[in-house]
Parts: structure tokens; sequence; C-alpha cells
């Protein structure tokens, strides 16, 4: 299945953001509620042959935090699956991405791409977590790239490929036979770069080139994950932040 879905939010002059820009293609349903736009999957999967891809617009001054409803399972078909965003924040404008995890069941091969072009001020903060397999089963296969440019320059390029079908990947160099692995990345003011910290023994906070943090973590499974990036963005940024 093929689909394509964007969504744009601009200031809408009273301190608030609109959306301006709302289309949805099944399976990619957009729902927009007071807290967040929430991705819902209008099928299941992603399943393989899927091509799907998001395109984000965020202008200057506005606000926009992006979830799903729930996790999604990349599962096996005719061939890969595929998920793309595309998103461009304006100066003074806010991204942040907040997806729940992405599971690899057995034999999925699932590939998620996402370039991100920040302006001037532009704020981001980018969720990232991956679930290798479903309860009591092995994983599918599933690759990650995330791609970020600050005016124009690169300033993260992040690549992960995990499963079976990329040998070495569960070796002590990458996951150490982890079965959650995510990121959480944060740029803009207020997130200025520091000395890298190593939270605890599976969880690091990295300082990116010129701009922002990138926390990284493993974990048994997506709870503490999530518990351990959480930690991470508060050692790194402050509870006010």
């Amino acid at each position: 299945m093929r689909a394509r879905a964007r969504v744009a939010a601009e200031r809408d002059g009273r301190g608030g953001s609109r959306l301006v820009t709302l289309r949805s293609e099944a399976p990619l349903l957009l729902r927009s509620t007071p807290e967040a736009l929430y991705l819902v999957g209008g099928a299941g999967g992603p399943l393989g042959g899927d091509d799907v891809s998001l395109e984000i617009v965020v202008g200057s001054g506005a606000r926009l935090t992006v979830r799903t409803a729930a996790a999604s399972i990349a599962l096996p078909g005719a061939g890969p699956s595929r998920f793309r965003v595309w998103a461009r924040v304006a100066e003074g404008g806010e991204l942040r991405w907040l997806p729940e995890p992405l599971v690899a069941a057995t034999a999925c091969d699932h590939h998620m791409e996402a370039t991100v072009a920040l302006e001037g001020d532009a704020r981001l903060v980018w969720r990232e977590e991956l679930v290798l397999g479903r309860h009591s089963e092995p994983s599918g296969s599933v690759s990650s790239r995330s791609d970020v440019d600050l005016d124009a320059t690169p300033l993260l390029r992040h690549e992960l490929a995990l499963g079976p079908a990329h040998p070495g990947a569960a070796s002590p160099a990458v996951t150490a036979g982890a079965r959650a692995v995510g990121s959480v990345v944060m740029i803009g003011p207020g997130w200025a770069p520091s000395a890298p910290a190593v939270l605890r023994a599976t969880a690091a906070v990295l300082a990116l080139a010129r701009s922002g943090l990138q926390v990284v973590a493993l974990a048994d499974d997506a709870s503490v994950l999530r518990s351990s990036l959480d930690a991470g963005m508060l050692a790194a940024a402050g509870p006010g932040i």
C-alpha cells in the first residue's frame, strides 16, 4: 500500500498554533486533539510492501507535537515496508516527535527514514524507540536513518540497522542482546552542547557538534527503555525545559 500525508502548522495570532493543512491517506490517518496531532493506523502494520510518507511543516513561531495512538507493529509481507518523514521547522518554531515504539515482528523487513531541516533558533525533540520482536518471538529486521540539518548545514546523521538481516547487530558493539533500543534528539535554545555523560551502563547523553544533545539507550523491554530516555532528557536539560 502506498500513502502520502501532510500537515502544516502556523501561529494563530493568539499565542497558540493552528493546523492550516491536514491531509490523510489510508493507512496513515491524522487526528488533531488539543494536546497533539495523533497518527492513527487505518489498517494493521506497517505490512511488507507498504510505502508510507509524511510531510511536516512548522511555521515561524508555531508549535506542533506529533504522537501515535499506539505502538506500531512491522509485519512481513510482499517485500520491505518503508516509512519516511520529511519535516521543516522555521525560525522560532518547535516540533516534538513523540511516537510510541515500533515493534519489529518476526520476518519483517522495515525501513524508516527521517529528514529534518531546522532554521535559526527552531527547537526539535525527536524520539525513536525500537522493540526487537513481540513477546517470546525472534525479531524481524529494521533499519532507521535520521538526518537533521540546521540552516542547511548537517548537524546529525544517525543510522541503525538491527535484526537477522544485519549480521553483528546483537554484538557488544551494537545492542549487546538488548531487545529495546532508542534515542532522543534535542536541539534548540536551552539544550546547549555539554560534555558526554554516562547515565548508567546502557544509557548515555551525547553532545552534538553545533547545537543540542542526543540521549541513547538500550534496555530489555519498552518500559525500561522509556524510563532511561526520560532520565536522560531530564539530566541533559533540567526539569524546566
